[in-house]
């Protein structure tokens, strides 16, 4: 059975199962278990009681707004009929949208103000949060964030898509 088999179905129910299912890391995961473990690995995984490795952070960052901008591209690639190919590329598009997200997160909460944030800055390295500055220092990061956005626009480019995504990347950096 392929990956996304059942998204060219026109039967309802099975468009349902498929909408109704996240894919991530390994695993499809109901939609509606999604945000409780978004909270749950977000959460937990940012205060482990071993020490973080670059590969814990990614799976933090991508349990959290990545499966959010994950499961709402892919469902729009399902609604608006698009092939296997066209949704494996919104799905890659969106992966990397949600860790460029995620890392200028970091990055703002370092360099930015409370007032143009809308919630208290440095309030992760007071809370002892791991982020990807604390852990590769700011212009890496910088640079992962950049590159995060470079593999979102080659997966759109690979599908022959554009309209305002590759813009929408860029906001993800430039706010």
């Amino acid at each position: 059975e392929k990956e996304f088999g059942l998204w060219n179905t026109k039967d309802l129910a099975s468009r349902a199962r498929v909408c109704a299912t996240c894919h991530v890391g390994n695993a499809d995961v109901p939609l509606m278990q999604v945000n409780h473990d978004l909270i749950a690995a977000g959460q937990v995984k940012s205060y482990p009681a071993t020490p973080l490795t670059a590969e814990t952070l990614r799976e933090m960052h991508a349990l959290k707004t990545g499966a959010l901008l994950r499961a709402a591209a892919v469902m729009g690639a399902i609604e608006a009929g698009a092939d296997d190919a066209t949704i494996a590329a919104v799905d890659a598009y969106a992966a990397d949208l949600g860790l460029a997200f995620q890392i200028v997160d970091d990055i703002l909460d370092v360099e930015g103000s409370s007032a143009d944030l809308g919630k208290t800055a440095g309030k992760d390295a007071a809370s002892g949060k791991p982020t990807y500055p604390s852990l590769y220092g700011l212009d890496a990061s910088r640079r992962m964030a950049a590159d995060s956005i470079a593999r979102a626009k080659q997966a759109l480019a690979s599908a022959h898509l554009g309209g305002l995504l590759p813009d929408i990347a860029d906001l993800t950096v430039n706010r």
